[in-house]
């Protein structure tokens, strides 16, 4: 990769550097997650998260090894900001969404902290283009607490069936109900809040579905990249009510 052995600027500390020899690995993730302009970014020596929230009731997260990165490196022991996800995915394919077979864009990312731009520097058949994104104050986020002992339904399964399902769904609805367990409680959700997992979906080889004890969702794509790696993308989202046995 070109920028591999390259120093992004002499004599400049960066507390996040990252290096992909394939954008689209990173931007197919955060397409994913898209259903709002604006996403926190969290970086620690595990890898990269990119948080989107709305409502305060649902929440997506994709999920970014380090080890899907050719270089990644964080200086300090994690590196928070907040940006526009929009605008960050309109530079990761300002050569084209989809490259001509064979090629593919190479990617490097710096950041210097605090107050200071993303960077992002960008080749593709050998022409750079660098691009420069105002970072924001992260704002605090959503802390579902969804804790493995408090799960009461779990279900993993090829997500073929989970998109044959849906597409069976009268999307015009207001709520959909789900049920794992002949055993209460029962809860329902908003179709307006599920329908952005969708898109995670359609990019899924498997899904895992739980479920609470207070009714809250939890949607796990197992995603492949165009390099056959495994990466994950998490949605969140709160019960609208639950049944009542008046309504069973």
């Amino acid at each position: 990769m070109p920028f591999s052995t390259q120093s992004p600027g002499s004599g400049e500390q960066y507390v996040l550097t990252a290096s992909l020899d394939n954008a689209r690995n990173l931007s197919s993730l955060l397409r994913a997650v898209h259903f709002q302009d604006h996403a926190t970014c969290f970086a620690t020596a595990n890898g990269l998260r990119v948080t989107v929230e709305d409502a305060k009731c649902i929440q997506a997260n994709a999920f970014i090894q380090a080890e899907i990165f050719q270089e990644f490196h964080v200086q300090e022991e994690s590196v928070m900001f907040r940006i526009n996800l929009a605008v960050l995915l309109d530079c990761l394919t300002i050569f084209g969404a989809s490259s001509l077979p064979g090629t593919s864009t190479a990617l490097r990312m710096c950041y210097r902290g605090y107050g200071y731009p993303l960077m992002l520097f960008l080749e593709e058949g050998g022409v750079v283009t660098v691009c420069r994104i105002n970072t924001q104050e992260p704002e605090d986020l959503l802390d579902f607490n969804f804790c493995s002992t408090n799960v009461v339904n779990k279900i993993i399964l090829q997500s073929e069936g989970l998109r044959e399902a849906f597409s069976e769904l009268d999307m015009t609805s207001e709520v959909l109900q789900i049920t794992m367990s002949p055993d209460k409680p029962y809860f329902r959700y908003k179709i307006s809040l599920l329908k952005p997992s969708t898109k995670a979906l359609a990019l899924s080889c498997k899904v895992s579905i739980r479920t609470d004890n207070r009714g809250f969702l939890s949607l796990q794509y197992m995603i492949r990249n165009e390099d056959g790696q495994i990466c994950f993308v998490e949605y969140y989202c709160c019960p609208n009510e639950e049944i009542t046995e008046a309504e069973l």
